[in-house]
């Protein structure tokens, strides 16, 4: 893989992270809600104008634009799992900005990650 095409699919999957953790940051500002008729306007409301959620929606579309980049060079056979790559990232994240935990079960987990990544990435 080269450099060019390794960067793409990185560069998507920090943007899909990166997506991950403003919707969380825009729903914790939010707190939590129930659909319902009463509510839809509101709730909506918030979410439409929370400038975390736009942000997060935002690197959603650029993140699919990357992707495409990168589809259009690599096969989707080997871009497509390091698309899990992703799990780490916000896990790590996830524990730095809100402080969510990462069990010893967890970084067995990431590993196994790694390692798979890694085994479908190779060169043959």
């Amino acid at each position: 893989m080269k450099a060019l095409e390794f960067g793409l699919i990185v560069f998507g999957v920090m943007l899909n992270a990166a997506a991950q953790l403003l919707l969380k940051a825009g729903t914790r500002t939010i707190g939590q809600f129930e659909f319902s008729a009463a509510n839809v306007w509101p709730i909506g409301w918030s979410m439409a104008t929370n400038p975390h959620i736009v942000g997060g929606l935002s690197c959603y579309v650029v993140s699919v634009i990357v992707w495409i980049m990168a589809l259009s060079r690599v096969e989707v056979s080997i871009a497509y799992p390091m698309l899990s790559l992703g799990y780490i990232v916000n896990a790590i994240f996830a524990w730095w900005l809100f402080g969510e935990a990462i069990t010893v079960t967890r970084v067995v987990g990431m590993g196994i990650i790694i390692i798979g990544v890694y085994l479908v990435a190779k060169p043959t």
